[in-house]
Order: structure tokens, then C-alpha cells, then sequence
């Protein structure tokens, strides 16, 4: 059944607002699907959290215009259903691609940050792994040797270091620098020393007092020559 104007204007004024939302959008032709396929489609996209959505493609070409986007959808094959993505980016694609592997669903094109993107680009994010995958991937290292773990931390170290462009810092160097730390200790024992011998230099002053009682002597001799005269 036809449907109203009313109905129209609806449809184009929600898939504007999914337009501007989302950060990706991929379109698939889906001619040739059956029903139990077309319901397992759609709960693969509940699953995911994404909106999938069938119109058609005057509707879809005045949605996107209202949203900013010039998108011709008559260039596309067959009939159109649109999957939007807010949460993740790749999870449209991932999930048409999926479903693209064993039915004649086929990806068509898209729209990624903004941008009109190829069907060729699409495939490609139809290949890399959705965030959750990446999630996955990232506990199982967790959860792996802990040799394995700082392996990875330390490739994401130098992988880090190599985009900014500065040098790996040496590992050792925090040890290196604490050696010249007890070398001034070493000064300052050396330096006491020196200050208890001058003490003991001093002591030849009193040895001179006894030279001084001998000079009397000298004087008594010529006093007990004068009477042999």
C-alpha cells in the first residue's frame, strides 16, 4: 500500500535526524533476500545496537540533502536498506559484510565521518574487527602470560615513540646516575683527615722551653773563672 504524505514526510524527517547522528552510514542492496534472512538480518542489527532502516530512494535522497549530504541513491542496485551507526563506526559495515558472505546482500556504498566513501571502501571496514572483537582481543592478553602482556605494552610503547618521533630512553640510565651520588662522601672523608693531623704539628712549640734554662749555664762558667786570676 502507498503510502500518505503524512507517512512520507515522517519517514524523510526521521532518516534525516539518523543521518546527522550517526558517523556511518552504509548502504546494501538487499534484493534477493528471503524473509528468514531479512529477520535475521534485523536481529543481528538489534544486537549490535544499530537502526536499520528500508526506503526508498527519493526518500532517502531528500533525507540526506536535509541532513547536508548530496547523495544520489539511484546509482545504487537493486533496493536499498541503510544501516546507521552511532556507537561504533564499523559495526554497519561488520554486520552487512557478515551477512554478505552467505546471502545476496550486497554493500554498495556509504557515508564515514562525514564523508562519501566508495563501495570498495566499505568492504574494507567490512573486514576489520568491530570494537567488541577488539575488546576481546584486548582481555585475552590480559589474561595471558604476563611476559606476553609487557611484550605488548612495550610494542605499544615504541609504536607510540616511533609517531611522536623521539628517541627509545636508554632502560638503565635512573642506575647510572645514582653512582656520582656517593662519590661526594668520598671527598668529604678525605677532607676530615687531614684536619686531625694538623693537631700533633703544633706540639715542637714547648720544646723549646728547656733550651732556654740552658743559656744560664753558659753564663755561671766565665763567673767561676775570674777568681784563678
Amino acid at each position: 500500500m502507498p503510502k500518505t504524505r503524512q507517512q512520507k514526510e515522517e519517514v524523510i524527517k526521521s532518516l534525516t535526524q539518523l543521518f546527522k547522528d550517526s558517523p556511518s552510514v552504509v548502504f546494501a542492496n538487499y534484493q534477493g533476500l528471503s524473509v528468514p534472512q531479512v529477520d535475521e538480518l534485523r536481529d543481528k542489527m538489534f544486537e549490535e545496537k544499530l537502526t536499520y532502516v528500508v526506503a526508498k530512494k527519493t526518500l532517502i535522497n531528500r533525507a540526506a540533502k536535509e541532513a547536508g549530504f548530496e547523495i544520489d541513491s539511484k546509482q545504487f542496485p537493486g533496493m536499498l536498506g541503510i544501516a546507521f551507526g552511532t556507537d561504533d563506526e564499523v559495526a554497519p559495515a561488520k554486520v552487512l559484510g557478515d551477512m554478505s558472505k552467505d546471502t545476496p546482500l550486497e554493500l554498495v556504498g556509504g557515508l564515514f565521518d562525514g564523508t562519501i566513501v566508495t563501495q570498495e571502501y566499505v568492504v574494507t571496514l567490512s573486514k576489520l574487527p568491530s570494537r567488541i572483537q577488539l575488546y576481546g582481543m584486548f582481555v585475552n592478553v590480559i589474561n595471558g602470560p604476563v611476559s606476553g602482556f609487557v611484550r605488548a605494552l612495550d610494542a605499544l610503547r615504541i609504536k607510540k615513540e616511533e609517531e611522536e618521533g623521539a628517541p627509545a630512553p636508554a632502560p638503565e640510565a635512573p642506575k647510572a646516575e645514582e653512582a656520582p651520588a656517593e662519590a661526594p662522601k668520598a671527598e668529604d672523608k678525605s677532607a676530615e683527615e687531614p684536619a686531625k693531623e694538623e693537631a700533633p704539628a703544633e706540639t715542637p712549640a714547648p720544646a723549646e722551653a728547656p733550651k732556654a734554662e740552658e743559656a744560664p749555664k753558659a753564663d755561671e762558667k766565665p763567673a767561676e773563672e775570674a777568681p784563678k786570676e
